[in-house]
């Protein structure tokens, strides 16, 4: 299957062909149908990508502190090495999918096999997702629409720290994707709507949409006009939309506040403060993670524990089902933002566009019917080829592919000139990167192909402790000899 991934140590995005997922007792794997480009992110990761070392160094500060005070203990080379393999790493693209569901964990709630879902998954072809990043999408929402629910949830976990009330006026200050999507939701709320944003084009959907609009100039006072509109007091609230490395949507939203207003950092701005402009005002600053509580949570992403509803009333979750309600009722059309439709194999020129063109919206990813599921990849490397007379110890396959195994053993068993064929892993990128670099026979998310297989006479177990006992059982009772630490 094909999958969207950038590394960062490369000027473009990459498609690449990895094995199907395996299947999980907490995950379901959903089919694609649909998934979105998010303009601001996955452009930030490209340009951060096509930047050179010093570039590299100068946008991540905190990153080249931890690398000095490594080389203090390790030394350069080893420092220098690290770098070079973090460099090498990809990242997966995307967040907002939607598709049909496959496959359901034994420990899932809520979905069936044959359900439309929205997710936060990847460009890829199929994606395994927990259930907590999930939410069915009801019978009256196109796929076109609810494409746009993760975006839609950014913005409205942003409106939710502000805390916004029926006849206040907000300030959005970027009219991105996002930025759009903010100022519908915030209408919803009853909220009087300003926008300024310095693309004339995104000025005028705008302004379409009801929302009164300023194209940013050298000419024009966002913050006079902002004060013209609230009778000179000031906005009660800005939701910073925009991605910039500029500290001046901070400081025009600061100048633009009332007293006591409140500013919500939903993009990326530099944050160069002027304590001045919050002091005398006592404005309030606030930094909206992602699409909600829950996010980044091992505990609520992976192992799917939620947090009450008595307690945290707006999850991530219950945002996109929130945003899904708003789309069923027709309240909000955003398939109206679609500019651009690639399938997936043509997805290098959405990228172009992506980076060169500043008049896009909603860039989909398409995906056609995929007939052949793949869950194991052969590489044609030139190893030597497998036979009766070479010694099955000497054949070696890795169960993992986390960052022990990657950095620090399969370096070690490749210097000892053993035969690698076989690398398996639960998602396919990983073993699929991993097996190139080492030159693997094979990289697979199918365990079974590594127990079943008599070439390979000895099995490296690198996945999280927890699971060792059950694999080194099963290692052993297929007559493999087995390494593994902390069993």
């Amino acid at each position: 299957m094909l999958q969207i991934v950038q590394y960062f140590s490369r000027t473009s995005p990459e498609i690449v062909e990895v094995p199907y997922p395996s299947e999980s007792d907490n995950k379901i794997i959903i089919k694609t149908s649909l998934s979105l480009i998010s303009s601001g992110t996955e452009k930030m990761l490209i340009e951060f990508g096509k930047s050179n070392l010093i570039k590299k160094a100068l946008d991540k500060p905190d990153k080249v502190k931890k690398a000095i005070e490594k080389s203090k203990t390790d030394g350069f080379i080893s420092t220098y090495n690290s770098i070079k393999n973090k460099l090498d790493e990809s990242i997966n693209l995307g967040y907002s999918n939607v598709g049909i569901v496959e496959f359901v964990g034994k420990n899932v709630k809520g979905f069936s096999i044959g359900d439309r879902v929205l997710s936060n998954g990847p460009h890829s072809e199929y994606i395994s997702v927990p259930q907590n990043l999930c939410a069915l999408i009801p019978n009256e929402v196109s796929d076109e629409d609810a494409v746009f629910t993760v975006p839609c949830a950014i913005g409205l976990q942003g409106i939710r720290l502000s805390k916004p009330t029926l006849g206040e006026t907000f300030l959005v200050s970027g009219l991105g994707l996002i930025g759009l999507l903010t100022a519908q939701l915030l209408q919803e709320n009853g909220v009087e709507v300003l926008g300024i944003d310095p693309n004339p084009e995104r000025v005028k959907i705008a302004k379409k949409l009801g929302i009164k609009s300023l194209q940013l100039t050298d000419y024009n006072n966002p913050v006079s006009w902002c004060q013209n509109f609230t009778n000179g007091e000031g906005v009660d609230g800005v939701l910073v939309t925009a991605a910039t490395d500029s500290n001046k949507p901070i400081e025009v939203a600061a100048k633009s506040c009332r007293k006591r207003g409140r500013i919500i950092l939903v993009g990326v701005t530099g944050l160069n403060i002027d304590r001045e402009l919050f002091y005398k005002k006592e404005i309030s600053f606030q930094v909206s993670c992602s699409y909600g509580p829950g996010r980044y949570d091992k505990e609520y992403e992976e192992n799917s524990h939620d947090y009450p509803i008595g307690f945290v009333r707006w999850t991530l979750e219950r945002n996109f089902k929130s945003i899904l309600q708003i789309l069923s009722k027709k309240r909000m059309q955003p398939n109206k933002f679609i500019t651009h439709r690639f399938f997936i194999k043509d997805a290098l020129e959405a990228y172009k566009i992506l980076v060169n063109d500043n008049n896009h919206l909603g860039i989909l990813i398409t995906y056609p019917q995929q007939k052949n599921i793949e869950r194991t990849i052969k590489f044609n490397n030139h190893l030597p080829k497998i036979n009766k007379e070479i010694d099955n110890k000497n054949v070696v396959s890795f169960i993992g592919a986390g960052n022990y195994s990657k950095k620090v053993l399969i370096p070690s068993f490749k210097k000892t000139g053993v035969i690698l064929d076989k690398i398996v892993s639960k998602e396919g990128l990983g073993p699929t990167e991993i097996a190139k670099k080492f030159k693997f026979n094979y990289a697979s998310t199918n365990l079974k192909e590594i127990l079943d297989n008599d070439d390979a006479g000895s099995i490296v177990i690198t996945t999280r402790h927890d699971s060792h006992s059950e694999l080194i059982i099963e290692c052993l009772s297929k007559n493999k000899n087995v390494f593994v630490e902390k069993p």
